[in-house]
């Protein structure tokens, strides 16, 4: 009988272990699930975290129209703006991440998505790596690109749009890999997924991984000395950064632009 008088004891030092095991069960769920979660960089509706690159607000012709950040040739063209109209979300700078968003353009349309981007610079392209967003169909057909493709040293069909050039690749670096791109056709909406790690960067076109590449690697330092690059002494050389858009003097628009913390 003795014994009876601890059981009261016993059970609740029991039920506290429980409920302690409990705690630290519910405390990893939680982190699990704060690292699953996406941060929202636009919602159709705000602006709030965009501005100019180098600049505190965005630049004439960037707006929230239709849910959708869009850049307006028309707006763009006032004339007492004099910084360039390149714009990132500068609420934040990110290192690894996955990053979606969707995206249509015009007709000889042009733009880009820039990642671990520094301020400072004359222009985005100078330090950040581009997943190029372009018309790949019509775009040479409408803009002479001769000069400019001879003055990186191609002399064949120079006229082209080259692989290098064209949508989903890290432009002047790697190429998409064209059998499996699905481009939809101008003026309707694609997909696009972003995804860097130190092991790995992954471009998304429409659901399809279309490029791999190991950033950072000898063969990314060779490609980034031997073209475009290699008297860009700062590009892809930051771990960490803002997310940017191009304006490239055509219309864009964008949607559902979202990004997670790897």
């Amino acid at each position: 009988m003795k014994y009876l008088k601890f059981l009261p004891i016993l059970f609740l030092l029991i039920q506290s272990c429980k409920t302690e095991k409990k705690e630290i069960t519910d405390t990893t769920k939680d982190d699990k699930e704060l690292s699953d979660e996406w941060i929202v960089l636009f919602d159709g509706k705000s602006t709030e975290g965009w501005r100019a690159y180098n600049g505190d607000k965005l630049p004439p012709g960037w707006i929230a129209k239709d849910g959708a950040l869009t850049f307006d040739t028309e707006l763009g063209l006032e004339q007492d703006y004099t910084g360039g109209k390149d714009i990132i979300y500068g609420a934040e700078e990110f290192e690894n991440f996955e990053l979606y968003i969707e995206w249509k353009i015009p007709e000889g349309g042009n733009s880009g998505i820039f990642y671990h981007l520094k301020e400072g610079y004359d222009a985005p392209p100078e330090v950040a790596p581009e997943y190029q967003l372009i018309d790949d169909e019509n775009y040479a057909k409408i803009h002479d690109l001769t000069a400019y493709n001879k003055s990186l040293g191609y002399t064949e069909k120079p006229e082209e749009l080259k692989p290098l050039q064209q949508t989903a690749s890290d432009y002047a670096m790697h190429a998409a890999d064209s059998s499996k791109k699905t481009l939809h056709p101008v003026g309707e909406w694609n997909t696009s997924k972003i995804v860097f790690t130190p092991e790995k960067v992954e471009h998304w076109l429409n659901g399809e991984v279309v490029l791999s590449f190991v950033p950072w690697s000898k063969d990314w330092y060779e490609r980034k000395n031997s073209d475009k690059w290699k008297n860009s002494e700062d590009y892809g050389k930051y771990k960490t950064g803002y997310i940017g858009l191009q304006d490239h003097s055509s219309p864009i628009w964008f949607r559902n632009i979202k990004i997670k913390k790897l």
